[in-house]
């Protein structure tokens, strides 16, 4: 039996092959067409179990079917793996496209959201039709048959483009290397990063110490070699990924044209002005004035720390450093060079105390503590032997939700961090259906005996991952379209990861999840104090920076010709001199590998980071007014939040929970943005 047509519990990795995928996803397209003919053809009033419950079964079992083909293109990409997945993403874009544009499919939700037995709904699958009714609209379902065909035409082409310009990024990342013979040439450099670095090089049959582009080992370079020289070098390939600067086949500059471009013709199509406003019509924010105005905002209030920030760098570098002129390769090593001085620690000993054996218990017994919850290892079947399952219990030891966690970098794998579904929580006729995630990481693995090390920014990407899973896996809604993460805006879905990120600058949560690596002692109060101190070390210039992608994602989305007079880089150029203070060089090529917006689902709701963060330190507020380990207030949070998934508005869950709406001072607050009298 092909592994990709088994429904009946978890994906079969250990035996899913790149030819199982054409075969079963050609056969559930087929069925579920012969589904729709057949809903179609049916005279009979449509009801939600006559009309919606079988299609929504058709189309989970394709999701199922493809969403692990997703996820090994993803961290295990392999060339025929890669080609498949390309020949394939095609056929399932057009299916969605026919459902989005399919006008009886359209009438007929139409005459269910008409009929007497709307009414008697409940809450969720009433919101479920609303949601469908407006989606059939932005889908096309209303356009004249012409018009549908051009549609359907931008829908495959954009879908080819984007997974083009992830491969792209895959490969030009993977391709470069530097072996670097002279250990005198990597003064500064912590003792596991370059262990690491010798491992690689050694794995390749070389001499030396090996560096590539990949995260856990670009960052530490940027951030510890002493040697100024080492660090453009990188700087300069990491900047001009997939551009005209490297192999032409993987220069993402025309794919990024015709992907806005195409955009710009898809939102003409449905009526908008620009694809802003088409990405904004299933969001919290009304329009993308709205957005620009509240960036602007935000850049306002955080530029004067900025530009301190920066000034602070400067001198830094000029009167210790000998660096006269601050360069873009600079920054990452003044900043920790500085943040040493004044705070006198660094990230590496940090890193020291947060061993991946004590960081997890102690993850899931905030978890536990916040939800009355137990958390315990468990076995499935996996795709790598770095991978691990867990299940997720009540208090009753009733199985809640289950996920996979791969935490290490490697060749095969995407950058990035990031959390996907698996199986979504839903009532069947059987009962309810286990939700399971993935959360993916990028980590360094571990080196010799020693367990894995995080540093306290990687602890926080994982408590990050974990807030979008526990969104999915802790749902309580049992209808699938709003399970979950599924139906919930795409500005509000980053609350509850930003949400959790706050536990990791809480004494009471980290003092039990810290253990030196070698001697074995817990995180010393006065280090975390320092790390409290330095919190909100150069907030001015990260927030700025979001900003700057952020506003540069909404105009490029919404008040820009794609192949006019003026380029995409022309217009990032334009939005640093209005916002930033920081930079970078003429040849950095940063739009080339901003796959959020090119590859992922942020186009034209990148700012979405910055949204939502205002809801998770508002959220966060009231757990610091009353206890952060307050299991009352956690109840609260997850039944008013991370329990209705998609099933209501996102403000009117915020609402429920806070009592009020959102206030933007919680999040200045927090980013030590507010200036103090």
């Amino acid at each position: 039996m092909n592994p990709l047509l088994d429904f009946s519990g978890l994906p079969r990795f250990a035996e899913i092959k790149p030819e199982h995928v054409a075969p079963a996803i050609e056969q559930l397209l087929a069925e579920n067409r012969a589904l729709i003919a057949r809903l179609l053809g049916d005279s009979a009033l449509p009801t939600w179990q006559n009309f919606i419950a079988p299609m929504e079964d058709a189309n989970e079992r394709l999701s199922r079917a493809w969403g692990p083909v997703g996820h090994l293109n993803a961290v295990m990409n392999s060339p025929e793996l890669r080609e498949v997945y390309n020949a394939t993403l095609p056929k399932i874009t057009q299916y969605y496209a026919e459902l989005g544009q399919n006008l009886a499919l359209f009438e007929k939700f139409k005459a269910l959201r008409n009929s007497p037995e709307f009414g008697e709904l409940s809450a969720a699958r009433k919101k479920i039709i609303e949601n469908e009714l407006r989606d059939f609209r932005l889908g096309g379902a209303e356009l004249p048959e012409a018009q549908k065909a051009r549609y359907l035409e931008i829908q495959e082409r954009l879908s080819e483009l984007s997974s083009r310009f992830s491969d792209n990024l895959l490969d030009a990342t993977n391709d470069y290397t530097l072996v670097i013979g002279n250990k005198d040439e990597l003064s500064g450099l912590p003792e596991d990063v370059l262990q690491a670095a010798r491992e690689a090089a050694q794995a390749l049959g070389k001499s030396g110490w090996l560096f590539t582009l990949k995260a856990p080992s670009y960052l530490p370079a940027m951030q510890y070699a002493d040697n100024r020289g080492l660090r453009e070098k990188m700087y300069r390939a990491y900047g001009t990924r997939a551009s005209e600067f490297g192999k032409p086949e993987w220069d993402n500059t025309p794919l990024m044209d015709e992907i806005v471009q195409l955009r710009g013709k898809e939102a003409s199509l449905l009526g908008f002005a620009n694809y802003g406003e088409l990405s904004l019509a299933s969001k919290m924010a009304d329009s993308p004035q709205q957005v620009v105005g509240f960036m602007r905002e935000l850049a306002q209030r955080a530029r004067p720390f900025a530009e301190k920030d920066l000034a602070e760098l400067r001198e830094l570098a000029r009167t210790e450093l000998g660096i006269d002129k601050l360069q873009s390769w600079d920054i990452g090593y003044a900043s920790e060079k500085l943040r040493e001085r004044r705070y006198a620690f660094s990230d590496q000993e940090v890193k020291q105390y947060f061993p991946e054996d004590a960081v997890l218990p102690g993850m899931f017994k905030l978890v536990e503590t916040l939800y009355g919850l137990q958390i315990k290892a468990a076995s499935a079947p996996v795709w790598h032997g770095d991978v691990r399952f867990f299940d997720i219990r009540n208090q009753q030891g009733q199985l809640v939700g289950q996920f996979y966690l791969d935490p290490y970098a490697r060749n095969s794998k995407r950058g990035g961090a990031w959390m996907d579904d698996v199986i979504t929580r839903r009532r069947l006729a059987t009962g309810i259906q286990t939700p399971v995630a993935y959360l993916n990481c990028n980590f360094s693995a571990p080196v010799g005996n020693k367990p894995a090390v995080f540093t306290h920014d990687e602890v926080i990407t994982l408590f990050h991952e974990f807030g979008h899973g526990l969104h999915h896996l802790l749902t309580e809604v049992e209808d699938l379209a709003v399970s979950g993460i599924n139906g919930v805006e795409w500005d509000a879905v980053e609350l509850p990861s930003q949400f959790m990120e706050n536990f990791c600058w809480e004494w009471d949560v980290l003092r039990g999840m810290t253990r030196h690596v070698d001697s074995g002692e817990p995180l010393p109060r006065a280090l975390f104090n320092k790390m409290l101190a330095a919190k909100n070390f150069q907030s001015g210039l990260q927030t700025l920076r979001q900003v700057e992608f952020a506003l540069f994602d909404m105009l490029m989305h919404s008040n820009f010709e794609a192949g006019g007079g003026k380029s995409i880089l022309q217009l990032l150029d334009e939005v640093r001199a209005e916002v930033a203070v920081l930079i970078p060089p003429a040849f950095h090529r940063f739009p080339h590998s901003f796959a959020h917006i090119f590859a992922g689902g942020y186009a034209a709701g990148y700012y979405s980071y910055k949204w939502a963060e205002v809801l998770s330190a508002d959220a966060y507020s009231l757990f610091e007014e009353s206890g952060v380990l307050n299991p009352d207030v956690g109840a609260r949070f997850r039944s008013e939040i991370l329990a209705m998934g998609g099933s209501r508005g996102a403000m009117d869950s915020f609402s429920a929970f806070r009592g009020r709406e959102p206030g933007i001072d919680a999040l200045l607050r927090r980013n030590g943005l507010l200036e103090t009298p």
